[in-house]
């Protein structure tokens, strides 16, 4: 800090003259000099102004001089900083990085302190070490440019993270060294640490393994349990560090009594059974926690969204170590509803998913039914997230707004295909499947394929709000034609024609029970080869059946999403009927299911299982083969080709002679049974992701025919097929795709294997 001399002091300022400004307006001088025209200033007015222009932060150099009875205030402005270049980093995000420089005021455009530089890389410095880099090297340097301007380079040397040769505590007697490491973030060098980087040491992750070692402790009783000191010691070459833990365990403390205390505005006969902490146990804080939690979330669903409940205990001085545990609970004021809103939802109409909500405006708020709404948004299978959260209104101690973030994801599958093939000619078939049709929460689906050969179109619409109260309608048409006369295919063609309605009535949260009406028209065409079982049925009971079909089905779903879920079960048990009228009388029984049951937050087993089974009835003496169940392939049993398991024909008829041709031929049974077991996991490239699935799978199943003119097969559960494998599902742009990737353990002489399998559409 530099001052002119100011001789003949004092004198009376006459005018103030600035010079040196180079970038910096003469009135930002002005603002900051406490002398005006007109005061009569000595020494210490003067080196007042001096500090004041210099705290400004502007000026490197100012002085202050006198011309006449002018005062004359030279200043030297600081430089701006013109750029700031980063090099060299990579374990810190260079935006994170930027931020850092921003809060401390080296910004592009922003006065340059070189205090400040120097600072920022002592801080640098520190966040290195703290994540075990001892060897980082921070360089800073300023290069002047034209304009009173400079560019700040950062040049970071990282090095190499310290790796923990071992983990040391001293103090426990009661848990050896390996019980208490076993759940640490970090650990010591070992074989598989290259891959999982956990032999690094950091002292955030350090603090974290600190407090879980303070929880095992404090969850088995021992309450003056405490962590003494901690020391890391480097080594000379500041490659390796070790770690030791220094603690004192105490006594284990058991629990005297459990009590509840403050403003109960809910009865405590109520409350006590949520006291999962009792009187004689073991004191464990994690019950004390969950305890708390239960409380806070039962005063929640009466409107005390921001109740606070403190578990407390308290030594009581007794000699056999026991503590007193206190709940104090204080729910503050009862809170309601004031607006629900919906970010993220740029597809779906806001309509949709006001219908899902159980939580109401105006009403007081419930944290049950907040959270049973969300659970509802979730299952729609629209969105991959759906988050909660209930921000105070402003100014007002008992509003809140209930505000639902959704992120919307792919609800639907489209595809087409344009080939040629010499049985059917050129081909060309489109079809389009949406969950949630324009944002409405219908669901459309149709299809079309045609060629020389086969036309087929189909379409289907569902409802899933055909009323206020949730009654759904569905509905659909098909028609399918084969012509016989372009083709030399041989077996037999079904050409369909007919429709469908169903209702749906919600019996519970869970449950919905549907009944329904079909009509189908069946003509049945047969090349110049068809399977002799098929032949002999057509022999018996003709080619043409006029079917009317009634259903009822019960449907139950706790699956905590609608797509890739993976908590929960569902269940859906359904019985169809070709009712008095139809050309032929049958039924069909079906069962299909599946549980979700979960490791850890990441690892699933999921089960699946099907069951189906149909029969004629009255003067109708087996189900007909054309409502055959089939089975193998992707979404049955895997690594067999698709509807290639169960009974074949004894052989192949041709119709004009009768000569029969040995070949066997799937002809599908009237007993389809399967079950699957998968491991989901997490995806390598894609752990946290809800649009990737991985997992490896065992399936067993097959279809029988328990009665089948003289030609029955008895049941045999020998003739389970199984397989295992390993399958990936990925929800993408144009619908959900499936691979598969699966090997037969007992497939028989002339099953039908595959090894490879995908599909898209389906979600498995």
């Amino acid at each position: 800090m530099t001052h002119a001399a100011t001789a003949n002091l004092p004198f009376k300022v006459h005018d103030i003259r600035v010079e040196g400004l180079q970038r910096l307006p003469v009135e930002k001088v002005y603002a900051a000099l406490p002398i005006q025209a007109g005061d009569s200033i000595d020494h210490d007015q003067v080196a007042d102004a001096v500090k004041r222009l210099f705290a400004t932060g502007n000026f490197e150099d100012v002085q202050l001089g006198r011309d006449g009875d002018d005062l004359v205030v030279i200043v030297s402005e600081r430089p701006t900083i013109a750029k700031i270049d980063i090099s060299g980093n990579k374990s810190i995000d260079e935006d994170n990085l930027r931020k850092g420089l921003k809060q401390a005021g080296l910004v592009e455009g922003e006065v340059y302190q070189r205090s400040t530089l120097q600072a920022i890389a002592g801080e640098l410095q520190r966040q290195y070490v703290s994540q075990g880099r001892y060897g980082a090297d921070i360089q800073t340097k300023s290069v002047a440019l034209p304009r009173n301007r400079v560019e700040l380079k950062i040049e970071i040397y990282e090095g190499k993270a310290a790796r923990i040769r071992d983990i040391n505590i001293v103090g426990n007697t009661l848990f050896d060294d390996d019980t208490l490491l076993k759940d640490f973030e970090l650990k010591p060098s070992h074989f598989w640490s290259f891959i999982k980087g956990d032999d690094k040491y950091s002292r955030e992750k350090l603090s974290g393994d600190l407090e879980r070692l303070r929880s095992y402790y404090l969850d088995r009783g021992y309450i003056n349990f405490s962590i003494e000191s901690t020391q890391v010691s480097v080594t000379p070459d500041r490659k390796n560090v070790f770690i030791t833990i220094n603690v004192a365990e105490g006594e284990q403390y058991t629990v005297n009594d459990v009590k509840l205390a403050g403003d109960l505005v809910v009865d405590e006969n109520q409350l006590r059974p949520l006291l999962v902490i009792k009187k004689g146990q073991v004191f464990s804080q994690q019950l004390v926690t969950y305890t708390s939690d239960l409380i806070k979330r039962r005063l929640g669903n009466e409107g005390y969204t921001f109740a606070e409940v403190h578990g407390v205990e308290q030594d009581t001085g007794s000699d056999n170590n026991t503590v007193d545990v206190t709940f104090y609970v204080d729910p503050g004021n009862k809170v309601y509803v004031r607006r629900i809103n919906f970010t993220g939802n740029a597809k779906t109409d806001d309509e949709v998913l006001r219908r899902e909500l159980r939580q109401f405006e105006q009403a007081p708020a419930n944290t049950s039914l907040i959270d049973l709404s969300r659970q509802r948004l979730q299952r729609l299978g629209y969105f991959s997230t759906v988050d909660a959260d209930t921000p105070r209104v402003p100014n007002s101690d008992d509003l809140v707004d209930v505000d639902y973030k959704v992120e919307e994801q792919p609800s639907g599958s489209i595809g087409a295909n344009v080939g040629y093939s010499d049985s059917s000619g050129f081909i060309f078939g489109a079809n389009v499947t949406q969950n949630n049709w324009r944002g409405t929460g219908n669901r459309v689906s149709f299809a079309l394929s045609r060629s020389d050969v086969r036309d087929s179109y189909s379409f289907s619409h569902y409802n899933p709000y055909y009323t206020l109260d949730g009654v759904s309608r569905g509905f659909s048409l098909f028609y399918s034609k084969i012509d016989f006369d372009q083709t030399s295919v041989a077996s037999y063609a079904a050409d369909r024609l007919g429709g469908s309605v169903t209702f749906g009535y919600p019996i519970s949260e869970y449950s919905r029970l549907s009944f329904g009406a079909t009509y189908e028209k069946t003509d049945i065409t047969t090349g110049d080869y068809v399977a002799y079982d098929i032949y002999q049925f057509l022999d018996e009971y003709g080619d043409k059946f006029n079917e009317y079909k009634g259903n009822i089905s019960l449907q139950t779903s706790t699956l905590n999403r609608g797509v890739l879920p993976d908590r929960g079960w569902s269940s859906t048990l359904g019985l169809e009927v070709a009712v008095p009228g139809s050309d032929y009388g049958f039924y069909k029984l079906n069962w299909s299911g599946q549980k979700y049951f979960p490791l850890t937050r990441r690892w699933t087993v999921r089960t699946r299982g099907e069951v189906g089974y149909g029969d004629g009835y009255g003067q109708d003496k087996s189900l007909p083969f054309f409502e055959n169940y089939y089975s193998g392939g992707i979404g049955s049993v895997r690594g067999y080709e698709s509807r290639s398991l169960g009974p074949r024909s004894p052989g192949m008829i041709y119709v004009d002679n009768g000569t029969v041709d040995p070949s066997p031929d799937p002809v599908g049974g009237n007993l389809l049974t399967e079950a699957s077991l998968e491991l989901i996991f997490p995806t390598p490239f894609a752990p946290d992701s809800r649009s990737v699935r991985t997992f490896l799978f065992a399936d067993a199943g097959n279809v029988f025919q328990t009665e089948f003119n003289d030609a029955a097969d008895n049941v045999s559960w020998n003739e389970m097929r199984t397989s295992v494998g390993v399958g990936l599902t990925w929800l993408t742009a144009i619908g959900p795709l499936s691979f598969d990737l699966a090997k037969p353990l007992n497939d028989q002489p002339g099953d039908d294997t595959e090894v490879f399998q995908f599909s898209l559409g389906q979600v498995f």
